[in-house]
């Protein structure tokens, strides 16, 4: 074997291994979630007094779906001398209107209900947030993105977890109300699920950090003060402040059982736009706060679910790296003898690839009953999650060498039904380059398909085809969305190169 044939196959199995690490740890969720499943947060009697909340809804041109939101925060049931409602508005076309006459019309109801609008983004979201705070009445401050639609309820039930002093922030779970608009959004309704039930119910009931997800929560404001406030150097302002509240001593509580539907991407582009700030901001997050939290007084087990937690967004580079090495390190075993290698590497893509099924499988049998309808998609998460490697290790990237972009949020077109349309709308995003390398690495594993098969090397097409649809289903949807219609220019959304 040459020199080169041995980096190629160390650099191979290299990846693979700490890939299946990750992998295991999503074995690792699901062990903590099943363990104390029991563990479920109890609210208890309503809180006497009642305290004053404020709620913010930050807006940055959202005008299909301002008034929506607007309208449901108001149907809220508190009472009405203790509810705050701030409208924080960045926009920059007509979601300033139709937010301003919302306001207009509800505050003439007698509704507690401000307006604010920003002349520049300074801060982006967290400014928006930070901002409003100034001149905020309440003691305690719920947060809903323009794409949510709170249930009335959604205060009477949070508010009571919060009779312990040290709870800083309540999380309900979010719904989705157009998953069963595409074979995309039903994707991204298992992926949320996940993220909620497993991640969230695992890490809080096993008393391990947990981040509040931006919206569709509820904070206490001296926590929001004692951490040190809405910071802007992450594009993740809401897991930097998570891990700073909870370093200082702060306790945070998932509720599974209260949802608040949200409106998830219906648009290729728009998704990997939103997993690419995720992706980069987490990054950030963990340069900025991972050697903070490794030398913090609290139990290992804290430490190293944080370290797995911040660190995850890592394996979008090995994946690429693992897409180019895969057909090499595949001709190179085979003239040296496949089936001796496969003992080795069918185990490893096994402990990296099922432990996703598992995970899933797990989280959507807890949550619904018609769970055996849902896993057939399984396969199809698993390539779009391979699928999302390249726009993901861009965001890696951008944030490991300081690459300053700019909050660049994700369109919402109000789609709820099957029959409503977002092609001809506004907030289309644009990207070039990148749906080409995806098209190509697709195209490339279509050939290493080819290849096993004319050598009979069986056992790994079915992990080569997750690959090969992956790349090919992103970067030809990319394409396809977006010159789909005749949309109207597009508004300060694209995406940063």
């Amino acid at each position: 074997m040459t020199l080169a044939e041995t980096l190629t196959l160390a650099s191979y199995f290299f990846v693979l291994i700490v890939l299946a690490v990750y992998g295991w740890h999503r074995y690792y969720l699901v062990y903590l979630y099943m363990k104390n499943r029991d563990r479920q947060p109890k609210a208890g009697p309503p809180l006497s007094p009642m305290p004053v909340v404020t709620i913010q809804l930050p807006l940055y041109n959202e005008m299909y779906v301002a008034d929506r939101l607007i309208a449901a925060v108001c149907d809220i049931e508190y009472p009405r001398d203790l509810l705050e409602i701030q409208v924080l508005d960045d926009s920059t076309d007509e979601t300033t209107n139709i937010a301003e006459r919302a306001v207009r019309r509800y505050a003439a109801e007698g509704i507690d209900i401000k307006y604010f609008h920003r002349t520049d983004r300074t801060g982006f979201k967290a400014g928006a947030l930070e901002a409003g705070l100034a001149s905020a009445r309440g003691e305690f401050v719920a947060i809903f993105d323009a794409d949510f639609l709170p249930g009335a309820d959604f205060l009477t039930q949070l508010m009571p977890h919060f009779a312990d002093a040290k709870v800083a922030m309540v999380q309900a779970r979010w719904g989705h109300i157009n998953q069963d608009y595409s074979l995309l959004t039903k994707i991204q309704s298992i992926l949320l699920d996940g993220h909620f039930v497993l991640e969230h119910g695992g890490r809080n009931r096993a008393g391990h950090f947990f981040n509040f997800n931006g919206t569709a929560g509820v904070w206490r404001l001296a926590a929001i003060r004692d951490a040190g406030g809405w910071q802007h150097d992450t594009l993740t302002e809401d897991l930097d402040l998570s891990y700073r509240a909870q370093l200082r001593g702060w306790r945070f509580v998932f509720v599974p059982d209260v949802i608040a539907p949200a409106e998830v991407p219906v648009e290729m582009n728009a998704f990997k736009s939103q997993q690419h700030r995720w992706a980069k901001g987490s990054i950030q997050t963990c340069r900025k706060l991972l050697p903070q939290i490794l030398r913090a007084k609290v139990p290992f087990s804290v430490k190293a679910e944080a370290f797995f937690h911040l660190t995850a967004n890592f394996n979008y580079p090995l994946m690429c790296v693992l897409s180019v090495l895969m057909f090499p390190s595949m001709v190179i075993r085979y003239n040296m003898g496949w089936y001796e290698m496969m003992l080795i590497d069918i185990p490893l893509f096994f402990a990296a690839t099922f432990s996703v099924c598992n995970f899933y499988l797990v989280c959507q049998r807890e949550i619904h009953r018609d769970w055996r309808t849902r896993i057939k998609y399984l396969p199809f998460l698993m390539s779009i999650g391979i699928g999302l490697a390249i726009n993901n290790t861009r965001a890696v990237f951008e944030a490991m060498f300081n690459k300053h972009t700019e909050f660049v949020r994700t369109p919402k077109y109000r789609v709820e039904q099957d029959a409503d349309e977002w092609v001809g709308k506004k907030y289309r995003q644009s990207v070039a380059v990148q749906p080409m390398i995806e098209l190509a690495l697709g195209l490339y594993f279509t050939a290493t398909v080819f290849y096993a098969l004319a050598n009979q090397i069986y056992g790994t097409v079915p992990f080569l085809v997750l690959f090969q649809v992956g790349f090919l289903y992103t970067g030809l949807l990319s394409i396809v969305q977006q010159y789909a219609g005749d949309p109207e220019p597009v508004l300060n959304t694209q995406i940063a190169k």
